[in-house]
């Protein structure tokens, strides 16, 4: 029986809502599991010769299940990816060179528009910071609006660091209300690694994650590639993973 709803699943994921309404609609007028040959050409040209196989076989090993019961499985399952696809949508970022084929936002323009979204808090990620103006303005406001700010960044060479600017003070400066932290406990195992992710996430929301580290290179002059993410479950994940990582004093002010 799982097996049936996990191809459902599948099947209210790929196909459009409208396709699997007429599916659903052919399968009520079966008369059982024997006759689903006679539904397939309702899935569409489009649609996953063998993903309707799979659905088929799954369907003869549980028999019990009327026709009436797996049409509403069908609408039910398209039902709810439409519903997901609706909470929750990624989008393609890139710095560098366009194509003109693919569609793409730019670094910098996402990252204001992940500050600017921010209501309660932020948390940044990055290795190095400086000369981005355009991305500090947005986290002087931020702070102004009351925003509570977190950034986790490099410590420099002179702090036992591994980078070469002093980040961490330049974004004081600019930020004065921001709460800046490094990563601690050069006895642990991984004291030999630095702070090397890049991202933003804002009140659990909208999540960035990005190869472009807060400087003016990543932001006009590189390659660099990331992802938007609104909604759903991860923004979440990651901002109470980074928050975590304060808790925890595995990152300390």
């Amino acid at each position: 029986m799982d097996n049936l709803w996990k191809v459902i699943a599948e099947l209210g994921a790929e196909l459009h809502p409208d396709r699997i309404d007429i599916a659903a609609t052919k399968v009520e007028t079966l008369c059982s599991a024997d006759s689903f040959s006679l539904a397939i050409k309702s899935f569409g040209p489009n649609a996953d010769r063998n993903l309707l196989k799979r659905l088929e076989e799954a369907w003869q090993q549980t028999k019990k299940t009327t026709p009436g019961e797996l049409a509403s499985a069908l609408r039910s399952a398209s039902a709810t990816s439409t519903l997901f696809e609706s909470r929750s949508s990624i989008e393609l970022v890139w710095t560098g060179e366009s194509t003109g084929i693919v569609p793409v936002r730019h670094t910098e323009q996402v990252l204001c528009e992940v500050i600017r979204s921010a209501q309660h808090r932020l948390f940044m990620m990055s290795f190095v910071a400086y000369e981005v103006k355009s991305i500090q303005t947005e986290l002087e406001v931020a702070s102004e609006r009351g925003v509570r700010i977190d950034i986790l960044m490099e410590q420099s060479q002179k702090q036992g660091g591994r980078s070469t600017a002093n980040s961490l003070e330049m974004m004081r400066q600019s930020v004065p209300k921001a709460n800046l932290y490094y990563r601690a406990g050069k006895e642990n195992t991984h004291s030999e690694g630095v702070v090397h992710g890049k991202c933003a996430v804002a009140d659990g929301i909208t999540a960035f994650i990005t190869s472009a580290n807060l400087t003016s290179a990543a932001m006009e002059r590189n390659m660099e590639v990331g992802i938007l993410i609104r909604g759903g479950n991860l923004p979440n994940e990651l901002h109470r993973h980074l928050e975590a990582l304060i808790m925890t004093g595995i990152v300390q002010k």
